[in-house]
Formats: structure tokens, sequence, C-alpha cells
């Protein structure tokens, strides 16, 4: 299988493969090294294994670089996203499952375009603050945590996201 890792590129999050070992390897070596050469690196590396447009190389740079970062335990500002952004939030049991098709069913029948992610990195999952799952989060905000709301309930929630 291959390492896929997903990221924020601009205004998108795109797959990126050989993401982890590449910045497991550049670990070992970037202590004397400026922001731009590790950037320059990655991209380098990355280029290998992944298609990255001659317009775009500057957006995956940096995001490349905000990635080293965040794996080095830097903080760093993730990239805004655009539009609805929902969470599910679990592990990957029955409940959760089901709570990801109920919201990927309203938004096709509605004619929502979103972006969905399904967590289930139990430190990305409490860094929420959340105690249960499944969860809900829609733009940041947690909705529901331990329970699979009804559709009504979902669709309300994604149709108040939409307006605001």
């Amino acid at each position: 299988m291959k390492d896929i890792t997903q990221i924020r590129v601009g205004k998108h999050t795109i797959g990126i493969t050989g993401l982890k070992q590449a910045l497991e390897e550049l670990a070992a070596q970037s202590h004397e090294m400026a922001d731009v050469e590790i950037a320059d690196l990655l991209l380098e590396k990355l280029s290998k294994r992944n298609y990255i447009s001659p317009g775009s190389r500057d957006n995956y740079r940096q995001a490349f670089l905000r990635e080293f970062k965040k794996e080095r335990g830097e903080p760093v500002a993730e990239e805004p996203a655009d539009g609805l952004q929902i969470k599910v939030l679990g592990a990957g049991c029955a409940r959760c499952d089901r709570l990801e098709r109920e919201v990927m069913d309203i938004l096709s029948e509605n004619g929502i375009v979103a972006e969905l992610e399904h967590v289930r990195e139990l430190n990305e999952i409490s860094s929420y603050g959340v105690m249960g799952t499944p969860a809900l989060v829609i733009n940041g905000e947690v909705k529901s945590v331990g329970i699979v709301p009804s559709r009504s309930k979902i669709r309300n929630w994604l149709a108040d996201a939409v307006d605001s």
C-alpha cells in the first residue's frame, strides 16, 4: 500500500505519495538548514513521485515546509480553507461510518459542495476536545458528540453553514 498523506496546498487538499518518508529522511540532516533549503529539498524529492505543475510549485513548497514544521512540533498556521469543511471524528466504528454516509447522502441530495474528511487518528480527534465518538464538526464547530444525529438535524446544520 502506498504511503499517501493528504495535505492542504493552496485551496485544495492533495494526496502526496512518500511525504512521511521524505520528512523522516530530511529530519536527520536538517539541523543547520534554512527554511528555504528545506522547502526546496522536499519539493525536489517529492516531485519525483508526485506530479507538481510548474505554476503551483511555490504553493507546494510552502505546504511541504508547513508539514515539515508540524512534524518537528513547531507551531504553524494552517492554510485557510475555502467553502464548507466537514469532519466526522471517529476511529471507524459502525456508527462513525454511518454518520459519514448520512452526511454524504445529505450533501448529495441537496447539491451542497463541501470537503468531507473522516478523522480516525486519536490525537487529532482529541484536539477537538470531544469525549466521545462519533462527532460531527462543521466549519470548525463541534455540532454533535457520541450520537448519530437525525437527518433533519444534520440537514439544518449544513443549510445554516452554507447560508453563513
